[in-house]
């Protein structure tokens, strides 16, 4: 196996067998700490735009779609899907619909209507996989060069960061210690210490903020211990309604989504040192999150997507085995049946998961700049300046997004989706572009996808 020796001198660990059962099962508690706070963040927003989408829902898709998207990714690409935050947008819209059958329609319904336009939305992307599967991953890659996927993946951890500092301020004091132990854990740590820092980041100040009485059991008291989820015990409520409007509003987000897929892609490649994109391939990937996505809709549950926190613990930890990942969906698959540790974990202090996403969103950042740095991206050249520059205003200056009206339909783009869609048109379009995707100067340097 192709091992790569780490700036920081541990060696990467592709089979976790190795490091015993005990170890492992704690690996993978780790992967489903990192995701948990994001994707049981989805539904809580969600309900505040008056849409009952559910946590135990949520939780039970994250874990199938990831086992699904393992299968389909043939069980070589260490990803985590978690809850979407790019159809927050649509699902806000959705809220506040109120004209034709939207008129004074109850939320759940509302809610149903809404899933069924991501159900599209996931149809989507099994669209292009076609397409990459038809035409081939070089050409469709040739339109996604380092020049445009570093930037993209710079921007995914940046436009997390406001969230980080939002919840990190509601006690500054938790969020350094937070940092504190995960930076502690992973420079000056020791064996099983230093590869699970993120767990420890939760743990630590959990604890602490327990016992210094910042955490609040109230709402846990009265959960049940075991129940299932609402699609189970409500069949005939939760499946997806279909509406040309709904569709409108969501099934176009596919493009942002579409596009963070491919650029968590590239920073998992980059990150593990293997080339996922082009083996197992793009096509596989896309169709396993996309269908996980349908999938999720279909019953209730909200959009999946490539978790860049899941990422950001591959780069920490330097574990890179799937199996890891794969514990994580199983434990998130058990936890589903269980209201009451949903609403447990959700007394996490939110300044604890702003100082973990202060590491792991700059990890994810700082995985784009290397991989414009390791694939020599020449930014003496003009054109890759410009591309770079627009692809970064437009990131960071859309910050609401675009809104513009189809019919009776308004539909949202993310700043992400613009950003992209800009790079790539701009890649396109102008003079200059001679970059061969899985051309590189070392046979054992595939993540970096090429020189360029």
């Amino acid at each position: 196996m192709n091992e790569k020796k780490s700036t920081i001198g541990q060696e990467p660990i592709r089979d976790a067998r190795k490091l015993g059962v005990p170890r492992m099962l704690i690996l993978g508690l780790q992967h489903m700490f990192a995701m948990f706070g994001a994707t049981v963040l989805v539904p809580i927003l969600v309900q505040g735009y008056g849409l009952p989408l559910n946590i135990q829902t949520t939780l039970f898709f994250a874990g199938i779609g990831t086992l699904f998207f393992h299968v389909c990714a043939k069980m070589k690409v260490p990803a985590f899907l978690g809850s979407s935050f790019a159809f927050l947008g649509g699902f806000a819209a959705m809220g506040a619909m109120d004209s034709g059958i939207y008129a004074g329609m109850d939320p759940a319904v509302k809610l149903q209507y809404a899933c069924g336009g991501i159900v599209v939305a996931g149809l989507l992307y099994v669209v292009l996989a076609a397409i990459i599967k038809l035409v081939g991953v070089h050409k469709v890659m040739r339109f996604l060069p380092p020049v445009v996927t570093g930037p993209i993946i710079i921007l995914i951890g940046l436009n997390l960061a406001p969230s980080a500092v939002s919840n990190a301020s509601t006690c500054w004091w938790l969020a350094i210690l937070s940092i504190a132990v995960i930076v502690v854990a992973n420079i000056w740590g020791k064996g099983m210490i230093k590869i699970v820092p993120i767990l420890l980041g939760v743990v630590v100040p959990y604890v602490v903020a327990a016992v210094v009485g910042v955490v609040d059991f109230s709402a846990a008291k009265d959960a049940a211990f075991l129940g299932f989820q609402p699609f189970v015990t409500n069949m005939s409520g939760s499946i997806a309604k279909f509406d040309i409007s709904a569709i409108l509003v969501m099934a176009p987000i596919a493009i942002a989504s579409m596009m963070e897929h491919i650029g968590d892609m590239s920073a998992i490649s980059a990150t593990v040192g293997d080339n996922f994109i082009e083996n197992p391939g793009l096509h596989r990937t896309l169709i396993g999150d996309g269908i996980a996505t349908s999938l999720s809709a279909m019953f209730g549950g909200p959009a999946n997507t490539t978790y860049g926190e899941n990422t950001g613990v591959l780069v920490l930890s330097r574990v890179y085995d799937p199996r890891v990942v794969r514990l994580a969906a199983i434990y998130a698959i058990i936890l589903s049946f269980s209201p009451k540790f949903a609403v447990l974990v959700n007394t996490v202090p939110a300044a604890i998961i702003g100082g973990v996403s202060f590491i792991l969103y700059g990890m994810i950042s700082a995985i784009g700049v290397r991989n414009v740095v390791e694939n020599r991206v020449d930014f003496t050249n003009s054109r890759n300046l410009i591309i770079a520059a627009v692809i970064l205003v437009c990131g960071l200056g859309f910050s609401g997004g675009l809104t513009f009206q189809v019919g009776s339909a308004s539909i949202t783009l993310t700043s992400l989706a613009i950003a992209a869609i800009a790079g790539i048109v701009l890649n396109a379009i102008l003079p200059g572009n001679d970059y061969e995707f899985g051309k590189t100067e070392h046979s054992d340097n595939a993540g970096n996808l090429g020189q360029y």
